[in-house]
Order: structure tokens, then sequence, then C-alpha cells
């Protein structure tokens, strides 16, 4: 890894609280009776009862919720035998993976034992604690006895993710890839290159769905795998071809239906390709480096379907399609075991999804128009919000139909419906932005450049290829900043410095000058204005030399909005510009508006900001339910300050009774659904979650989101300027690196939409 992603990975792990994972209560604690209850004398009670019936553990503990993530360090990513401490890093990483994506708290173990007896020991030990075991990290061939003698003695799920992940994904992928070339499963000739625990077991499950054993040819370092070598271990042996005569893989794959890599990059060649049989199917998931890149596997056949362990090509098999999902279904059904009816069921319900209609919301991360069963999507993409509750309620089934569950759903349906809820939107929704923003890079330009944060911003920002950055300000003093805090501008990078640039500034002057001329401003303070870098950056993103503009870190708001009103202006469609915040909280994404620019709106001024703020939101994909906050409820206090409130929601229904608004209501109702309907089920936003919010008054709005965030722990985007022609966003004095990177991702995204901006009719 070069330096300065080495430098940027260590202070991600260690800025803040060290690590990527913390345990925090979920009962209250801040009275001595709460405390009483939680420890002595009250947790007596439970400890009595489950003594009497163990199986109350699920009951009044984490346990049936909460899985080891162990691990010896003997086989870690592509580290190799790093040791059990080294490998923590990796081991917090999956607990974060598995809690963001299954709602599934996790203790890490890393033992430093190689040791099988031992390793299993331990984990006998420790296992009353668990409702499911994940290992990971473990050598072949190791780690299958180690999960052998697991399963055999425990009573709850166990599941090496680094076989088992990898063969579920590639299984469903298989299946759907033969559909497509209308393969028959039985007669197809596999090659597996590689013969570590993850090809094992792939080649195991393919057994599974029919493929034949004798038409598995698998190869290792030193060749093809066949009966005559003496240097194979069981596992292997497993696998052994009776074909003698073949040794290498360039003399295996000729004429084979499919390729299977899981070794190193590059061991594929585009002639080996096409020696391959019609319709061939190649999987190169080897990472970072598959065994042959997408481009030269399509580029050497067009009858072939090519998937990688890579997210920036089609088919992408990532083991975080699987496991969360998987264990999330076990855990639910408090199930003793993963078998594999369970494995088999979600692969299944895998393939099945890649043939269902893909959400807006994934077409819509992806960059795409649709997304269709096919070459190119054989099976679903990570950011699809469907996985966890088709595969997990799979998986949950397939346990009770086996037999191997304690606990029984008696509504499937239901049950889908509590997985999809189980998961907040946040951070799907930040995922889903960024993705976006990533498949089309626009020009964005950074009018602090020589501020320590945007520097560090814009090193992550190129680094995931989020924007093409242009940076304002002094060449000599941004590079130097940015050598002293181990950040590499690259080259290609523009930077400049409005001072010295005498021609430009009075072509942007005098340009500014005839906008603003009858305006009372003159030829020599126009030029003037543009040694200021936001005049200056404005006119830039005016004359399309920038696709939009990002200051304020150092500057106060009015500063930059200035500039972008008197230069770009406010689009034609809209009446008015607003002001937004969005924040990524425990209960999803939530908007405030407006929070930035009206000091005190009146009523008309509210519809404008709720329907210019409507419009905005749902081209997220977001159904924005709208809340006009006040301390009053639906015209129990009568007054001016709430009257308007009133008045703006009176106004919506009549005239957009499409817009899901209502108030004036407390914050207190609309943020409780349950209490909405009992006292307020008359109400247009009754029986929905609200997730916008329309203060009455800056002052109010700005308090809330300030308070938001630091008692919430928010994380925010904005505030977004909404209303201009180009985009403009400003930065808050305060603001983070990953904020001013998210602030970047909102900004590709609005230059992306600016030039399909089609005639609003949503304003009066």
């Amino acid at each position: 890894m070069p330096e300065y992603k080495k430098q940027h990975a260590l202070e991600y792990h260690s800025q803040g609280k060290p690590g990527k994972i913390e345990v925090i209560p979920t009962k209250p604690y801040s009275t001595q009776r709460d405390l009483s209850l939680a420890y002595s004398p009250g947790v007596a009670e439970p400890c009595l009862e489950i003594h009497k019936n163990p199986e109350d553990a699920y009951k009044y503990t984490a346990k049936g919720n909460l899985v080891a993530v162990i691990s010896n360090g003997t086989a870690v990513l592509g580290l190799g035998d790093i040791g059990a401490l080294a490998s923590k890093p990796v081991m917090e990483g999956k607990g974060m993976l598995f809690k963001i994506y299954a709602d599934i708290d996790v203790f890490d173990v890393e033992m430093s034992t190689k040791n099988i007896d031992e390793f299993v020991n331990t984990v006998k030990n420790i296992a009353p604690t668990f409702g499911g075991i994940n290992l990971e990290d473990i050598k072949a061939p190791e780690c299958f006895e180690i999960e052998k003698k697991l399963k055999s003695e425990l009573d709850i799920p166990v599941m090496h993710d680094d076989q088992h992940g990898t063969a579920i994904i590639s299984t469903a992928a298989l299946m759907n890839a033969c559909e497509i070339f209308d393969k028959d499963l039985s007669k197809i000739k596999i090659i597996v290159n590689g013969a570590g625990a993850s090809a094992i077991s792939c080649a195991k499950m393919y057994l599974s769905i029919g493929v034949k054993k004798e038409n598995i040819i698998m190869l290792d370092s030193k060749g093809v795998i066949h009966k005559k070598r003496k240097d194979l271990d069981a596992y292997k042996s497993f696998f052994a071809s009776d074909k003698t005569d073949i040794h290498t893989l360039q003399e295996a794959i000729k004429n084979a239906d499919i390729f299977v890599g899981l070794s190193k990059g590059n061991v594929l060649t585009a002639s080996m390709v096409q020696s391959m049989a019609k319709n061939c199917i190649v999987f190169a998931l080897a990472n970072p480096i598959p065994e042959i890149s997408y481009e030269d596997a399509v580029g050497a056949r067009e009858d072939i379907i090519v998937a990688t362990g890579r997210s920036d090509t089609p088919n992408q098999v990532n083991n975080v399609l699987g496991y969360p999902y998987i264990f999330r279904g076990a855990l639910d059904v408090q199930a003793r075991q993963i078998n594999e009816e369970m494995k088999l069921s979600a692969a299944q319900a895998l393939a099945k999804l890649a043939k269902d209609q893909v959400p807006d919301s994934v077409l819509l991360a992806y960059g795409k128009k649709n997304m269709v069963f096919g070459k190119d999507y054989i099976i679903p993409k990570p950011l699809d919000p469907r996985l966890i509750s088709e595969i997990s309620s799979a998986v949950a089934k397939a346990a009770i139909d086996s037999g191997v569950a304690r606990k029984i759903i008696p509504d499937l349906d239901a049950y889908k419906i509590q997985l999809d809820n189980r998961i907040g939107k946040d951070n799907k929704f930040i995922r889903s932005v960024t993705q976006r923003a990533k498949l089309e890079p626009r020009k964005v330009l950074f009018a602090e450049a020589d501020a320590l944060r945007i520097i560090k911003a814009i090193k992550i920002i190129c680094d995931e290829n989020i924007a093409q950055p242009i940076l304002l300000g002094n060449k000599n003093r941004i590079l130097d900043m940015a050598k002293e805090c181990g950040v590499e501008i690259r080259e290609d990078i523009p930077i400049i410095n409005p001072i010295e640039e005498e021609k430009l500034r009075n072509e942007y002057g005098d340009i500014l000058w005839k906008k603003r001329q009858r305006k009372g401003l003159t030829q020599y303070e126009a030029r003037r204005l543009m040694r200021d870098r936001n005049y200056f950056g404005a006119m830039m993103v005016e004359l399309g030399y920038a696709d939009a503009m990002i200051s304020g870190i150092t500057r106060r708001f009015t500063e930059i909005l200035r500039p972008a009103l008197e230069i770009i202006g406010p689009d034609e469609n809209f009446r008015r510009v607003a002001g937004l915040y969005a924040l990524s909280t425990k209960k999803g994404m939530c908007f405030f508006a407006d929070a930035t620019i009206h000091e005190n709106p009146t009523w008309e001024q509210l519809v404008d900001i709720t329907l210019l703020t409507h419009h905005y939101i749902k081209q997220y994909n977001i159904q924005p339910v709208i809340a006009m906050l006040s301390y009053s409820n639906f015209g129990s206090v009568n007054n001016e300050e709430t009257d308007k409130q009133h008045k703006a929601a009176e106004y919506l229904h009549k005239n957009h009774p499409d817009i899901l608004v209502d108030g004036e209501i407390q914050p207190s109702f609309a943020l409780n659904q349950s209490l909405m309907q009992e006292k307020f089920p008359f109400s247009k936003i009754a029986d929905k979650e609200v997730n916008t919010f329309i203060f009455p008054n800056l002052s109010s709005a700005h308090i809330s989101q300030q308070m938001l965030l630091e008692l919430g722990n928010a994380e925010i985007f904005g505030p977004i300027l909404m209303g201009l022609k180009k985009p403009v966003h400003v930065l808050q004095l305060t603001s983070t690196v990953r904020e001013i990177v998210n602030m970047a991702v909102i900004s590709v995204l609005d230059a992306q939409k600016t030039k399909d901006i089609k005639t609003s009719s949503v304003f009066v």
C-alpha cells in the first residue's frame, strides 16, 4: 500500500476511540433503581431462571444476538500467518460488518494457539456466551478439523466463513450462469484453480446442486490434483482426478465449461479462456487482482459470463452477500447449527433474488436505468436492501424444516417485515449515494484548498474516485501543507490562485459586471471581487469550468451564499433558495429545513421551503414524510408563530394533496408513530414514519440540528443549498474531514442532476 494510504488506514483505526467496535448498554442505567436491577440484587432473578432452564438465556441475556468472531491469525486476508494479535483489526472489521448489515452484535476473540485441540477446547469453554460462532482466517487444513469438531460438540451455529461464504455466493452465481447458458449441471466440466479452504468448500457445495465429482478438476500450486500424487491430504485427495496425464492449468482448461479461480492474480490468460467450451463461465475470484481481469476475459470472447471479487465489475462475488444474513436467520430461530440445508437455501434465495425486479434504490446507487437477469447480472448487488429479508428468512425456514431450530417463526411474511425494519436506512443511504457519485465523478471546486481538513479530504476523494477536484489557493502553500501531513496531491489536479490570474480575474469580473451593472456594481468593483476565491470559484461553476463548488470552512455562510446568488442565481424552476441538513441517525435519515437562510419565514415562504425540500429529497428515491414543527398540536395554541405552520400545512393539503405533510405538530408526536396514531389518528402522517422536518424559524432549526449532532451521534450532510441553478454547498466552520467528503458526494450527485433538470410543476 502506498505510504499515504497506509497513513489514512492507521488514522482511521486510531483516531477518536481506538478500534472499530464498542459495547453499549441496552437498558436504563441512570438511577440507583436501574443499577440495582442491572446488577445486585436484581440480577439474581434471571440467573436463577436460567439455572432452572438454560434455554431462558435467550430470553434474559444478549446471547441470542451475539456472535463470536474467532481467529488464530494463521491465514489473514492476503497477509498470511501474522498471528492472533495482529489479526484483531480484521476481526473487529468483521464485527462491524455483522452489525451494519444484519444488526448482529459481536465480540472478537483472538487466540494465540495453532494447536487444533487447544483451539477447540477454548471455543467450547466460552461458547455459552454466544448464540453463534464465526470462525475466521484460519489456515487449511486445520480449519476443516476445527470446524468439524466444534460443529459436533456445540449446540449453536458454527461456520467458517472463509470456507462457506464464497461457496454459498459462488453456488448462487453458478446456478444462474448455467441457467442463462442452458448448461446441465450434471454434465458441466469445472476447473477449480486453488485448493485452500474456500476452494474445497466451493467444490463440495457444487456437488450438492448436481455437479458430478468426476467432472471437477482441482489444481493447487503444484498443478492438477490427481491420484498419482503422493503429497495430498485427505481434503485434497477427495477431489483427486483420474486424469493423471493432465498436469497444468493450460492443459486442464481445454473445453472446460467453467473456471473457478480461488488462487492468485494473473494466472489465467486470454488464450486459455479461448480454449474453453462454448458459452463458458469464468469466476476469477482472487482479490484484489483476479486470475484474469474482467476486461481481458470479455475481450477474449463474446460468449462468456465473468464474475470477480471486485466491486468495479459486474457480478461481484462478495461474502458480505451471505454471512450476515445466514447468521441473522440462524440466530432468530435459535438454531443448533448451520447445516447444509440452510446453506443451500441461502444460495437458492440469492439466486432467485437476481431474477426479481431490481429496486429503484439499487439502480440509483449504481447509476443504472435498469438491471435485468442476464450475463452482466447473475447475482444481486451488495447494496440490495432485500438481502436481509430474503436470505435470512430462507435460512430460518430451512432451519425449522430441517429440525435444528429451537424457536419456530409462525409467520414468515411478518418476519420479513421485521427484518426490513431491523436495519436503519442511514448506512444504506450513505453507501448508496457514495456509490452513485463514484460511477460518474464530476469536477468539484474547493475554494479553501489551503485548509488542512480540505487537503486531507481531497486525498480521500481522489482515492475513492468520488470527484475530480479543482483547488483554489496558493499552490506552494497547498503543496507544503500536504507534504507536512503526509498527503500527496496528484499532479493532474488543477491548483489555481486567483491572485495570480489577472487576465482571468478581469474576464470574470466583466461578466459579473454585465450581470449586475444595473444593481449598483461598477466594473472596478466587479474585477476586485474576483480576488475573492468564492466569487472566482462561483464564476468557474457558472461558466462550466467546474460542476460544483464547496466552501465555508474558513468563511461565514453569507460570504459564500452572496457570490452564489449574484453569479449563479436561483433556478428558474424554483421560487427561492433554501438550506437543508441531511442527518444520518440510528433511526435512519432525517432532513431539516430551513436551517441556514430564512430567519423568520412567512407561511407562504414555508410553503415554498416545503415544496423545494420535498422535490429535493425525492431525487434520492426517498419518500418524504413531512412534519410542520411547532410547540402547538393542530391548533392547541393559537398565535402568529403557530398560525403560519398551520396555514402552510392547510395550503399544501389543498393544493398539493399528493404530498405527505401535516402540522402544526410538536416533535414528540412527530417522532412517535404510536403516540401520533393514538392522539391524532386523523392526521395524513399518523401511520407514517416522519423523516422530514420543517421548522418555524432558523433559530429553532439550527439549534435542533446542532443538539442532535452532538447528543445523538449523528452523521451530517449539509448545509445543502437547494434551488440554485448549479450546485454550491457550504461547509460549517467545524466540519470534519468525513463531513467534507460527504459534501463532495452530495455536490457530485447534484452536478449529475443539473444537466437533466426539467421544469418543475410542484410550485405555486
